[in-house]
């Protein structure tokens, strides 16, 4: 037991995969390309959630621990093999019939799309937060790095494109990465368009891009600036405020969304727990959407 709450996202009941809304870790961060570590992000966001289990939704009144809600504890993963461990989480992934995963490194989304789409039979849109593109064909080398997802995700069909947009980023990248991300038809939002603008009209835009269909959402911590999250391995100054984050989600409850992942939390440099509380509120908010439907 934590304080006040069962040690488990939201106090939810332990594992079971027929749950209609499942939660897990991903503990997977071999593929990151600076500081590791959040591989322990899953565990100091469950302890982080004790804060969000003593009441309703102070917008829509929603009690997200009222969902038919389990927790399934940590995936497991292939030690030092990339490829093997995403093949393991997908095979995990696969047949749960709504996921909000947390990681672990970017790269787990690549998995967790592709047991979405084997399940549904279709390519999803993509509501897509970070600081950094993640559409590398390789980074240093490594074909599945997390800065690479993406690229992946793309290629093999997994998301539309079209119904793909990006919001936050600001991270140094080759001209070429802006190019080709633009090319497949992909809409990119810079953190200094969304300090230009108000959550609702970015929140307009993200549903005039998806539209109908389903949908997922990825949200890498470090699309907040530092000042919000400084625990995580690639912070970029210049970020959103958590305020902006959770103001344009708030906003997509008309989206079908089959699943999320809140990625990239590193809770050894974290300052008070204010990452892992972020990452946390995020999955809460999620789960409010989803019993406002």
């Amino acid at each position: 037991m934590t304080f006040a709450a069962p040690h488990a996202f939201l106090g939810a009941r332990p594992h079971d995969r027929g749950a209609a809304f499942c939660v897990a870790g991903v503990p997977l961060d071999i593929g990151t390309t600076n500081r590791a570590g959040s591989r322990d992000g899953p565990r100091a966001i469950r302890v982080a959630a004790r804060m969000l289990t003593d009441g309703r939704h102070p917008v829509t009144g929603v009690d997200p621990t009222a969902l038919d809600l389990s927790d399934l504890g940590e995936f497991e993963i292939a030690l030092g093999d990339i490829p093997a461990s995403l093949a393991r989480i997908e095979e995990q992934a696969f047949g749960l019939n709504h996921l909000l995963a947390f990681g672990g490194e970017h790269g787990v989304t690549l998995a967790l799309l592709r047991a979405l789409v084997k399940r549904i039979g279709e390519p999803v849109g993509l509501v897509h937060f970070d600081a950094h593109l993640d559409t590398s064909e390789d980074n240093f080398g490594q074909r599945f790095a997390h800065g690479s997802v993406f690229w992946h995700a793309i290629t093999e069909g997994l998301i539309t494109p079209k119904r793909m947009i990006q919001i936050g980023i600001r991270a140094p990248a080759w001209p070429e990465m802006y190019d080709w991300t633009r090319g497949q038809g992909v809409t990119i939002l810079s953190a200094q368009e969304v300090h230009e603008s108000t959550p609702a009209a970015i929140a307009e835009q993200v549903r005039e891009v998806l539209g109908s269909g389903p949908a997922y959402l990825s949200f890498d911590i470090d699309c907040l600036d530092p000042a919000f999250a400084p625990g995580t391995g690639t912070p970029e100054i210049g970020g959103l405020a958590s305020w902006q984050a959770q103001g344009i989600l708030r906003r997509l409850g008309t989206l079908d969304f089959r699943g999320a992942d809140v990625v990239e939390v590193a809770p050894a440099y974290d300052v008070a727990e204010i990452t892992a509380l972020a990452a946390a509120t995020i999955g809460w908010e999620y789960l409010c959407l989803m019993g406002a439907r």
